[in-house]
């Protein structure tokens, strides 16, 4: 197998010479990362020194990369940041005892864009809803969503499902607010839910049946494919173009490094969401700027909740994911654009015991919920319980006053995506 080494000079360079001779590779060039301590010029490595790692894959083409370096030169933050350099150029990254595998994505032949996600809960699926949304506007667009709870065979939802039909599918045993669900709900776009088990470092799945999936798209012929990941899992299909969502409450190391860097390395497009007033947002689109490839746009935007349903003038008990801190801002947006008197916001839909302590306790005309964790189970289940009716709320994404237009990036990308 044809490798390239990484060294440093912390090593005696007579030592690397042997380890090259002795392992089980074709070394065709090494990459010294730094490092001088024992370096004493002219040092000799058995193989041509090539001046940057991208250079050596481009000029090369290794099949794996081998890393003989080490600490100081190369700490775990540099290691993972040179072996997401790597993967992204679908090169596999192996050490002394470890190996990272590029995922397998393999190529979709109509024109398709892939929304993935730096975590859980960072407005990933918000945004899919959005880019559909607004595609299918001039468009055939059909997504296909994977979920952890998602159906054992992929499933094509061509009609939004109501309320009571979520309520009945939860019944039944099914998880009524899977991603695919929910986006169908939301923005009436055909939808194939797919199901996946596993997530690698670099975002692979153990197992899912996404090709599956695609294939049942592919089969309705249309204009475009969007891909929603799951959590900080990707889609295992090669899309033509490729959106980054970024959560702005996440930390900036978190958020571009570790193996995020690989994913940003991804990127045609980067959206931070969540991007509220002192919530130190800018550190983390700076952080992300600084990592993506060079012209990728990175967009600011918040989440403002949008009811399906008018809830204008009754009583709302609204339900989320949000943290505590965004709430106020919520609820504002809840009486000023949509005219709803709410009563209360919850943040809890990911914590079943608390919301039901909180549920059991609350009097509202409307329970207005995100379609997410224990939406259907819990909060409609109450509702329905007592009388009140039921809205699913979805997520306009809206770009910060003053940045660059969100809608005109997705429609040139879209434009793009082959």
């Amino acid at each position: 197998m044809r490798a390239l080494a990484i060294v440093d000079g912390e090593h005696y360079a007579p030592v690397v010479r042997d380890a090259l001779a002795e392992l089980p590779y074709d070394f065709v060039a090494a990459v010294l990362v730094g490092g001088a301590e024992k370096l004493r010029g002219g040092d000799d490595y058995g193989v041509p020194l090539a001046g940057d790692v991208e250079g050596a894959l481009r000029v090369h083409r290794p099949e794996v990369v081998v890393d003989l370096s080490d600490e100081p030169v190369l700490g775990p933050v540099e290691r993972l940041a040179l072996a997401s350099r790597v993967l992204a150029a679908g090169v596999p990254y192996v050490g002394a005892d470890f190996r990272l595998d590029p995922p397998e994505r393999p190529p979709f032949d109509l024109p398709s864009i892939a929304v993935v996600g730096t975590g859980k809960r960072v407005g990933k699926t918000a945004l899919t809803g959005h880019l559909a949304r607004l595609l299918a506007r001039e468009r055939d667009v059909v997504v296909v969503a994977m979920g952890r709870g998602g159906p054992r065979r992929p499933e094509v939802v061509a009609v939004p499902p109501t309320v009571d039909a979520l309520v009945e599918l939860s019944r039944s045993g099914r998880h009524a607010a899977s991603d695919h669900l929910e986006t169908a709900a939301l923005t009436g776009v055909v939808t194939v839910g797919c199901r996946r088990c596993g997530g690698g470092l670099a975002g692979a799945v153990a197992a899912s049946n996404v090709a599956e999936g695609a294939a049942l798209a592919r089969e309705r012929d249309p204009e475009l494919v969007v891909f929603d990941g799951s959590g900080a899992a990707l889609p295992p299909v090669a899309a033509g173009r490729t959106v980054v969502v970024v959560g702005g409450h996440q930390s900036p190391a978190l958020a571009a490094g570790f193996l995020n860097t690989y994913r940003l390395l991804l990127a045609d497009l980067v959206v931070v969401t969540m991007a509220e007033p002192g919530s130190g947002w800018e550190g983390v689109a700076r952080a992300v700027a600084e990592t993506v490839r060079p012209g990728t746009p990175v967009v600011a935007t918040a989440l403002r909740p949008r009811p399906i349903s008018d809830v204008r003038g009754k009583a709302v008990a609204y339900f989320c994911t949000a943290p505590p801190a965004a709430h106020r801002t919520l609820a504002e947006e809840l009486e000023e654009a949509h005219g709803a008197q709410v009563v209360h916001v919850s943040g809890n839909l990911a914590r079943r015991d608390e919301l039901t302590r909180e549920v059991a306790a609350l009097e509202a005309e409307v329970f207005l919920v995100e379609l997410k964790a224990a939406a259907v189970d819990v909060v409609a289940e109450a509702a329905l319980a007592r009388g009140a009716e039921v809205v699913l709320a979805g997520n306009d994404v809206v770009p910060v006053p003053g940045d660059i237009d969100l809608d005109e990036i997705l429609l040139e990308l879209a434009k793009f995506a082959t």
